[in-house]
């Protein structure tokens, strides 16, 4: 098929509204006209697609053990074997000498994810193990849609029940009693908005609380001492939590602090000395929140006092504690920090090896356990589990994730630099590629990440795939532009609503100082976006299309505008608090002027790729596919504009491992293909 498909326009105010009649025949016969076009043109790229494949899975060890995790009589850990697509769960007894050693006398299955996809499509949301080790509490997705079947298994006898429960968002928690289990359940916009308790060898469940408020997302879940159990409301910028003792799971839910517009919290419940505190996390008296303390007994507003105080200049993301320590999860000139407070003892940092890095706590272990994980890696260093001594402060590599054939981090240089964007704003730059590309001071490739929304950050993370494009001689960086969360609350606000302009105008500073540093040109670079970094790369390409080679957006949000406007679809409620309510004049207006549809204009554009998942209930398919067929009527250049739609994917693209690989390989012969680069490696 040589020729691209041409949507048909209809004369309306949105031209091709008609791709949103999910399931019509016209619109599966356009969208896979699309998917042919799209491999008619990359025919010359088969070839290089299953060597990139290749490539990538020959990086990973196929056949792996994750590390134990201790609880209780057992260890729990899951297996990948060379084949399979998804990881099996199992766990063994104890050994008695505090060893991680498996014991294969003991092993038991508990969970085949490959057996039950089948071949198909499958996710799986929770899995919780009852505290009196005896059931397994799990959710499966089998469509991609994100909502959850759940299930009990017997550990004991290994048989299972079904739970009879219809739009269930996949949370499954525990009471003390290992007989309860609270679960949510999604509305028709696919907002979890009920929660549910269900007690085993019932065939009903008790609503225990319902939140109508369309912005508020509801989740559950056992506090860190594993005594209490946490009701969270949240919506984009203020939240509410009420609290239950594990051990009396009828009872009702307290609130801690009745939500008020603009106050967001969190909380955690554990010891500080001898004493049972609540640790509440929030921000009243700053944006980048302050800790508090109080008593068991009255978690309640008025009994809060303060641990630490409000920082403008560094924000406090998250606490993670046991009966050893408190551990605090800073930001601060863009980096995670980890700051630990251990009982009866000084406070010290932990610290790292790398100049860009990202780092969290991955499990607190056993609330009596003198040792937590940590996950640590960058840009050139494979990710790590790191134990940490809290009292001490001591670290120890127990595992780091192996890259199989040729590889070694220290041939390849990891940077930070500073884009100035227009208003003075510093705007950081995470930056990776072998040592001799950046030697040789000559214009190399370039792949420029970015996201910028949700306050989210966007840390520095090792990648095996990315491998491929090192070794042919690339530059891979990540843009960390406003919207985002890696300079704090404030660096957040400054790229939302109506600062929204912020996160494009930085991402093209960032572009515009990787050229003018000599990295790249702009005729070697590449940038790429997913979902609502899908708009970010959507608004660039209209207001800057010169300054870039070629583009790749994964389930991009370029229909904004529409999809604001349009409260019966997932997600739009809860949104107005990032983008604004379009039915307000001014905020449509605004929107307006960036939504990346709507400002598709007469011009040459570079190189597109467009990938969406049909079964995508946060972006929908036909975001992508509006987009496209808009840039096909209206630009001016002759350059590749391709469409792949996933139809039998969601937000996260295909399930399984291996289908993932295929996607980063198609991705990657694509931007070898409109570079014209040799696909050969540069260096073995």
């Amino acid at each position: 098929m040589s020729h691209a498909p041409i949507a048909r326009a209809e004369n309306t105010d949105d031209p091709y509204r008609w791709l949103e009649n999910r399931d019509s025949a016209e619109v599966l016969e356009y969208l896979q006209a699309e998917n042919t076009y799209l491999e008619s043109q990359l025919r010359g790229q088969r070839e290089l697609r299953e060597t990139l494949f290749e490539e990538i899975k020959g990086r990973i060890r196929e056949t792996d053990l994750s590390l134990p995790s201790p609880w209780g009589p057992y260890l729990y850990y899951q297996r990948t074997t060379a084949g399979d697509e998804y990881p099996r769960h199992y766990r063994c007894l104890r050994p008695a000498d505090g060893s991680l050693q498996v014991d294969d006398a003991s092993e038991h299955l508990l969970l085949d994810p490959n057996a039950l996809a089948d071949g198909g499509f499958i996710a799986l949301g929770a899995f919780s193990i009852s505290p009196d080790h005896q059931r397994l509490a799990y959710s499966l997705d089998t469509s991609g849609e994100e909502t959850y079947q759940l299930f009990v298994k017997d550990l004991n006898d290994d048989s299972l029940s079904e739970l009879p429960f219809a739009d269930c968002d996949g949370s499954m928690t525990w009471a003390n009693d290992s007989q309860t289990l609270f679960f949510g359940e999604l509305d028709e916009t696919h907002r979890p908005h009920k929660l549910y308790r269900h007690r085993l060898g019932s065939a009903t469940a008790e609503l225990v609380f319902h939140e109508a408020d369309g912005r508020f997302f509801l989740s559950c879940y056992r506090s860190s001492s594993e005594r209490q159990l946490v009701l969270l409301l949240g919506s984009k910028t203020t939240s509410e939590a009420w609290v239950l003792d594990a051990a009396t799971p009828q009872g009702r839910f307290s609130c801690v602090a009745p939500r008020e517009e603009g106050h967001e919290y969190d909380l955690d419940h554990g010891k500080l000395g001898d004493d049972w505190v609540w640790l509440i996390r929030s921000n009243q008296n700053g944006i980048n929140f302050a800790l508090y303390q109080a008593p068991e007994q009255s978690p309640q507003r008025e009994h809060w006092q303060q641990l630490r105080g409000h920082d403008p200049l560094v924000m406090l993301e998250g606490i993670s504690l046991n009966q050893e320590a408190l551990v605090l999860s800073l930001r601060e000139g863009g980096l995670p920090i980890l700051e630990v407070q251990p009982q009866g003892q000084p406070a010290y940092r932990v610290q790292l090896p790398d100049a860009a890095y990202s780092l969290y706590v991955q499990d607190t272990l056993e609330f009596a356990s003198p040792v937590i994980r940590l996950r640590y890696e960058a840009l050139n260093r494979p990710a790590q589990i790191r134990q940490l001594q809290l009292g001490t402060g001591e670290q120890q590599v127990l595992k780091e994730t192996p890259v199989l054939g040729p590889f070694d981090a220290d041939s390849y240089v990891s940077q930070r630099l500073w884009a100035t964007a227009k208003d003075g704003s510093q705007v950081p730059i995470s930056l990776v590629a072998k040592r001799e590309v950046l030697s040789d001071a000559m214009p190399a490739p370039l792949y420029l990440y970015g996201y910028g929304a949700y306050g989210e950050s966007l840390d520095p993370w090792f990648s095996h795939a990315r491998l491929s494009l090192l070794e042919r001689g690339f530059v891979f960086a990540i843009a960390h532009v406003r919207g985002g969360g890696e300079l704090g609350e404030a660096w957040y606000r400054a790229g939302k609503l109506e600062h929204k302009q912020n996160s494009f105008s930085d991402f093209i500073a960032c572009a515009e100082q990787l050229i003018d540093s000599g990295y790249t040109s702009s005729d070697r670079l590449c940038i790429s976006g997913g979902s609502a970094g899908g708009l970010l790369i959507g608004a660039v390409l209209n207001q800057r299309p010169e300054l870039f080679a070629a583009a790749v957006a994964e389930v991009p949000f370029v229909d904004v505008l529409n999809t604001m406007q349009n409260p019966d679809l997932p997600l739009t409620v809860t949104e107005y608090d990032e983008w604004g309510d379009p039915h307000e004049p001014e905020v449509f207006e605004r929107i307006k002027a960036y939504a990346p549809y709507e400002n598709v204009s007469a011009q040459a554009y570079p190189a597109i790729l467009a990938v969406a998942g049909y079964n995508d209930s946060r972006v929908q398919y036909w975001e992508a596919a509006k987009w496209v067929a808009r840039l096909r009527a209206r630009k001016t250049d002759n350059n590749l504009l391709l469409l792949k739609t996933e139809l039998d994917a969601g937000h996260g693209g295909m399930s399984g491992r291996y289908q993932a690989f295929k996607d980063v390989a198609l991705e990657y012969a694509f931007i070898l293909k409109v570079l014209e680069l040799n696909p050969q490696r540069s260096a073995e």
